[in-house]
């Protein structure tokens, strides 16, 4: 582990400052937004500021601090968070299952990084028309630009972004936190909304109440990407900076319903258009400094975006390395370990912003279509906290306890959020279950190639090998082939690599090499033992790395040969005579197997479907060479046929003439 992330991972003023800047950017900007859905169209009134403030601060403290800040970042996985990261805690114990609500929570988060920037940076963008009343400024094409200098700086690295936004947004928390005490001095009766039987009431007496909850949920939304991104800031600068953001969110929901009640009971903030009269966050915020807030908003907003950005990122990379989404090119644009970014992703995810943008142009359209995605994803992992407490503890009962507990919360938080969909929802929706799909036919397709897959014992197969090396009249093919193998250890072999070696046009060489690359569950895991199945001629590597080291085969196959050589296991010289006198290095060649189905496979409709879709996605895919980081040069690629099912019986009958 690098002592970057060491350092970062210990808390100090700058990691709870980088932290801030990277981790609580969605969570903190909840405030530009949340009374104010919780009113919308409806009269301010007691009953319903007291019971709104209620359930935000239940909410705040169940879901938010107890499960994410307390139990989620307890579950981390060698300092890394996330769902993918919590699944390959607990794949050992269950991999049947579990997969499942990883593989939702994925595509929910997704579909959640499309519609969170945009919803906070039109939220502050918003706050310019409460400076300018009269100029009905279009905030489109602002937050279109903003969007896209936003994503533009993702390439940079979210070390630079904690250091350049780690203080705005102290700053951003200490505003809102004193701007909500000076009205909760004023008012200080709102602080009765403490009692939850004000929230309790308000869902069962107020007319339509129950679908409140919709807007409440508003407030946490931020916790998933707050799980996802501990492996940036180390989880106890995460909880100690959460002690001050929870304080400084809590002052302004308490000060933002303050300001509301004692001043606009009884009236409406919007108009019979349904555009907003007034902002509650901008119009409590004295005249002359109105400018300033709004700046220092715009900033914050952006930080939303990041915390979420930075989350996708993480969970696409993780999700590669586990072989559930199709390879891209990733890079690591710092030296703090666990920070990535992903062009693609980035790109594609900017679009989609934009998309939503011009959609549905305005913060409360898209208030309406918030949330129901990432409750989903909340449920994921709430199932998958509930497994790992039970692993952890072996207690059956507490664990199944605290998962009944928190799921029948947030499906209420659901079924509540379902009355979105008719108003954008659907769009959140579409984008989760086309993610969905991906990553489950990519599983299955993992899935059916793993079962059809066939191994032969290595034995039978090294006289074989020894005589093809002896035998002159054949080509040689490389002094040195090596091939990736499937196959866990020297008992077995894949047949498809003898298949390519000995049947397809039969390959020569001095020195054959089987490497086997195993993702392990240690994210920063680094490791490998090497089998002599034949001295000098044939090896088998076993490589080991977690699931957050970055695929470099071609450097670690050759720093493990340096070290054979220096053991003298291997030569590598060349052994043409005309070279090897001038001490050149051997000539290495990597072959890839690229399985396709045969064509005389019997495939069921499930199957027949699976295959086609993953041809598709495959065409998206980086190529296997680079994902492995093997010198092209030197690669070499192969397509090999496996079965699926019965092979078709063709009936033919030999005529005699």
């Amino acid at each position: 582990m690098s002592s970057t992330h060491d350092n970062m991972s210990k808390v100090s003023f700058a990691g709870v400052l980088i932290t801030l800047g990277i981790v609580f950017g969605d969570i903190g900007t909840s405030p530009l937004y949340v009374i104010q859905a919780i009113i919308g169209n409806r009269p301010v009134s007691k009953e319903l500021i007291f019971g709104g403030m209620s359930l935000v601060f239940w909410t705040l403290m169940i879901i938010t601090t107890f499960k994410y800040v307390i139990l989620a970042l307890n579950a981390d996985n060698k300092g890394e968070g996330g769902i993918f990261a919590l699944y390959a805690l607990v794949r050992r114990f269950n991999s049947k299952y579990v997969i499942y609500p990883a593989i939702i929570g994925c595509a929910t988060l997704i579909a959640d990084g499309f519609i969170t920037p945009p919803i906070t940076i039109s939220s502050s963008v918003e706050g310019l028309n409460m400076i300018f009343p009269d100029a009905e400024i279009n905030t489109v094409p602002i937050v279109i630009i903003i969007l896209i200098a936003l994503f533009s700086f993702q390439q940079v690295g979210t070390q630079t972004v904690g250091i350049a936004f780690g203080p705005i947004m102290f700053i951003w928390f200490a505003m809102i936190g004193t701007l909500g005490l000076i009205e909760i001095i004023k008012y200080p009766q709102i602080l009765a909304a403490l009692n939850p039987m004000y929230g309790i009431r308000l869902l069962i007496e107020y007319p339509k109440g129950f679908w409140l909850l919709g807007a409440v949920f508003l407030c946490t939304t931020g916790g998933e990407a707050l799980y996802s991104d501990i492996g940036h800031c180390g989880k106890n600068n995460v909880r100690v900076s959460w002690s001050f953001v929870i304080i400084a969110l809590l002052l302004s929901y308490f000060g933002q319903s303050a300001y509301a009640l004692s001043n606009h009971e009884g009236s409406m903030i919007v108009n019979e258009a349904g555009v907003p009269i007034y902002r509650v966050f901008f119009t409590m915020m004295p005249q002359w400094f109105l400018p300033i807030g709004v700046i220092i908003a715009l900033l914050a907003s952006v930080l939303a975006s990041q915390a979420l950005i930075s989350g996708v990122f993480t969970l696409v990379n993780e999700a590669m390395k586990l072989h559930l989404w199709f390879r891209m090119k990733v890079n690591f644009p710092t030296n703090v370990k666990g920070q990535v970014y992903i062009p693609g992703i980035n790109w594609f995810l900017l679009v989609g912003c934009i998309v939503v943008v011009l959609i549905f142009k305005r913060s409360e359209h898209m208030e309406a279509a918030y949330g129901l995605a990432i409750t989903v994803n909340m449920l994921m992992t709430t199932l998958l906290l509930g497994f790992f407490y039970r692993i952890r503890y072996h207690n059956f009962i507490l664990s199944l306890i605290g998962t009944i507990v928190l799921t029948i919360i947030e499906f209420t938080f659901l079924v509540a959020n379902l009355d979105k969909f008719a108003h954008g929802g659907w769009f959140s929706f579409i984008i989760a279950i086309l993610f969905g799909t991906m990553v489950f036919v990519l599983f299955s397709a993992q899935k059916i190639r793993a079962k059809h897959t066939q191994f032969v014992p290595f034995a039978d197969f090294v006289p074989i090998l020894k005589d093809l090396n002896d035998d002159q009249t054949i080509p040689k093919e490389s002094t040195h082939l090596v091939y990736m193998a499937m196959a866990e250890d020297t008992r077995t072999i894949d047949s498809n690599i003898m298949y390519s070696i000995l049947r397809k046009r039969p390959k020569r060489a001095d020195v054959y090499w089987f490497v086997h690359v195993e993702i392990v569950d240690d994210p920063y895991h680094k490791s490998y033992f090497v089998n002599t199945v034949a001295p000098r001629e044939i090896f088998f590597i076993h490589l080991r790395f977690g699931f957050k080291v970055e695929h470099r085969v071609n450097a670690m196959f050759f720093e493990i040969v340096d070290q054979m050589v220096k053991s003298g296991e291997v030569d590598t010289r060349s052994p043409y005579p005309s070279l090897r006198k001038h001490n050149m290095p051997a000539d290495f060649k990597f072959i890839l197997l690229r399985t396709r189905v045969s064509a005389d496979s019997e495939l069921n409709g499930f199957e027949r479907w699976i295959v086609r879709s993953y041809r598709i996605i495959k065409k998206f895919s980086l190529p296997a060479a680079e994902d492995f980081g093997l010198e092209m040069s030197t690669v070499e690629e192969e397509v090999v046929p496996i079965f699926i099912g019965q092979k078709q019986e063709i009936d033919l009958k030999r005529v005699h003439t």
